[in-house]
Order: C-alpha cells, then sequence, then structure tokens
C-alpha cells in the first residue's frame, strides 16, 4: 500500500467525496480512434448534449474540454469537423452558453499554422474557449515559443506527451517512462521556454493502470506515486491519468508531497515574515527573497490542491490566504 499518514488518507477521502475529477477531457483523439464520420458526428453531438445537461445540472468538474484529432495532416478536417457539431450543438441547447474554464486540446501538434488554424475554427464558431497544446514530438519541442504565441491570449497550457515523445526519438516500447532521460529533458525544457509565461504546464499520465489482482494494483500505484512525487519536485504541479483508479493515488502523492515539508516550509516563511523580508536562516537553511517565492508557490498550490485549509496556513505562518497571493517580496 501507499506510505500515507492517517491526516493524508483522510484528506484523499474528503477529496474524492467532494471533487473526485477537477479536470476533464472529452477525447476524440487517441483514446477514440478513427471511425466513419457518422459516427463520430453523433457522438460529438452526444458529448454536447451530455454537457448542456451537466451545466443545467450543475454537476460538470471545475475544468472541461475537448481533444480533438491532430491539425496536421489528414486529421485537420475531422477534428475541424467534430469542432464545430460539438459546439453548434452545444450553444444551440444552452442559448449561447459554455460551461466556464471550457479548452480545446491540440494534439502531435508541430508548428504555428496548426494552432493559427484552431484559433480561427473557434473564432468562427464565436466559441470563446481556451487552447491547449500537446508536446509529443521533438519539433513541437522546438517550436514551442511560437505555438504559444500563435494561440494568443487563447492559450492556457502545454501538456507533455511522453510516449508519442519517446517514440519519436526512437526510444523502444519497453523502455518508455516518466522517468526515461528524453522525457526528463523535454519536460525540463518546456518549463525553461514557459516560464513566466503564465501557462499552464502539464505532465502526461503513468501508463502502467491499477487493474487485475491486488499486487498488480499495489504496483501500479507506486508507480504513480513515484512519477508524481518526482514531477511535483522538478516543479510540474498538473498531471492527467487515464483511468479512475488512478485518482486516489494521485491525490494521495499530491497531499503526502506537501504534508511533508508543511513544518519546515511554515517555520521559515513565519521567519523570513518577521525579519521584515531581509534574508534569513532556519537553521542550516539560508532563505532570501528568491527562495522564499518558492515558499510562496508552495503554500499557494498546497492551499489550491486541496493539501492545506487556509485554517492551518493563517494557524502556521499567520497568514490569511488573501494575505498570501498579495505578498511582496
Amino acid at each position: 500500500m501507499l506510505p500515507i499518514s492517517g491526516d493524508v488518507a483522510a484528506r484523499v477521502e474528503a477529496k474524492i467525496r467532494r471533487e473526485p475529477v477537477e479536470d476533464y477531457r472529452i477525447d476524440f483523439e487517441d483514446g477514440y480512434g478513427y471511425r466513419r464520420d457518422e459516427e463520430e458526428d453523433g457522438h460529438a453531438a452526444g458529448a454536447a448534449g451530455e454537457v448542456a445537461l451537466g451545466m443545467s445540472a450543475g454537476t460538470l468538474p471545475a475544468f472541461l474540454g475537448l481533444r480533438l484529432k491532430s491539425f496536421s495532416g489528414h486529421g485537420r478536417a475531422r477534428g475541424k469537423r467534430t469542432l464545430e457539431v460539438f459546439f453548434r450543438t452545444l450553444l444551440e441547447k444552452t442559448g449561447g452558453a459554455l460551461p466556464g474554464n471550457f479548452a480545446v486540446t491540440l494534439p502531435k501538434v508541430t508548428a504555428e499554422e496548426e494552432v493559427a488554424a484552431l484559433v480561427r475554427a473557434l473564432e468562427e464558431l464565436e466559441a470563446p474557449a481556451r487552447v491547449e497544446l500537446m508536446v509529443e514530438t521533438p519539433e513541437a519541442l522546438r517550436n514551442l515559443r511560437g505555438m504559444v504565441g500563435a494561440a494568443g491570449p487563447r492559450i492556457r497550457g502545454a501538456h507533455f506527451g511522453p510516449y508519442d515523445f519517446a517514440s519519436s526519438c526512437g526510444v523502444p516500447a519497453a523502455a518508455q517512462d516518466l522517468g526515461h532521460p528524453l522525457c526528463v529533458y523535454a519536460r525540463n525544457q518546456m518549463l525553461v521556454e514557459l516560464a513566466g509565461t503564465g501557462v499552464w504546464v502539464s505532465d502526461g499520465p503513468t501508463r502502467i493502470l491499477p487493474a487485475g489482482s491486488r499486487e498488480d494494483v499495489e504496483r501500479a500505484w507506486k508507480k504513480q506515486w513515484e512519477d508524481i512525487q518526482r514531477a511535483l519536485a522538478c516543479g510540474f504541479h498538473q498531471g492527467w491519468d487515464l483511468h479512475p483508479a488512478q485518482l486516489p493515488s494521485r491525490y494521495a502523492a499530491v497531499f503526502d508531497f506537501f504534508a511533508a515539508h508543511f513544518e519546515e516550509a511554515a517555520a521559515r516563511m513565519k521567519n523570513f515574515l518577521a525579519q521584515s523580508a531581509q534574508a534569513t536562516r532556519v537553521g542550516a537553511e539560508f532563505d532570501d527573497a528568491a527562495t522564499v517565492r518558492g515558499l510562496h508557490g508552495y503554500f499557494l498550490r498546497a492551499l489550491g490542491s486541496g493539501a492545506m485549509t487556509e485554517e492551518e496556513l493563517k494557524a502556521r505562518c499567520g497568514l490569511s490566504r488573501a494575505e498570501l497571493e498579495e505578498l511582496r517580496y
């Protein structure tokens, strides 16, 4: 089983009961495959109908969107058609309304022109959706800044596709893993390229699913736990999953990561604030404004993920969430 405390386990249970899914993509790409046009049209319209029902009932997750087929080559016509069927059906059923935080995810994107084509399609549909890019090839990595620019103000995030990326570099299937050196390099490059831009970066999924025997499930959970904890330590604070049974282990890994550093981080932040934002030392740890920016991000992400409550922040650091968000160094 996962090495978590009773407190972390309780937070995971509460999270699953309160909000098991934070963000969801209706997938018309690899998870869906290629079908007859009439069949995909029907599924796109059906998905729009379900989203309209969810809007009416107030049951949609906080973030929602579509993942289309690639806009490169022959996939563009099909991807654009799915986009049109979905949005026209949804807007008709809702009187022109869209769910909040709706995004369209463009996979296997390699060039600025593909991104611009998606933006044009959204403008023609008068759909105020955001755009996310999937970085799945070395070419996409090289062109990342240009593609983000082509999305303009619609850009929200960039997702790493580790297995397509590894395949495009010639890595055999048996060796493909989030921890492969090529994947580590690509994620680091994404962070460097997009630092300070406001574009969200998201890690790829653990491909070993928690299914089968108890031993199989525990092995898969352990692997996902390791992948997520490593990603958090490297600055990737978002990721995506492939299977519902990966949700408890994701929340456990995230909550445990923040819990493990809470006491130390609180002491360092409290001491720094007490010294009027001068450089300080707690034990062997030296803090100046630069490292405190990291503590600031740590607390905001801990609050946002549910790993920490506002009451705990106030009790340990003497800060409200509003005060933390307004903090300057």
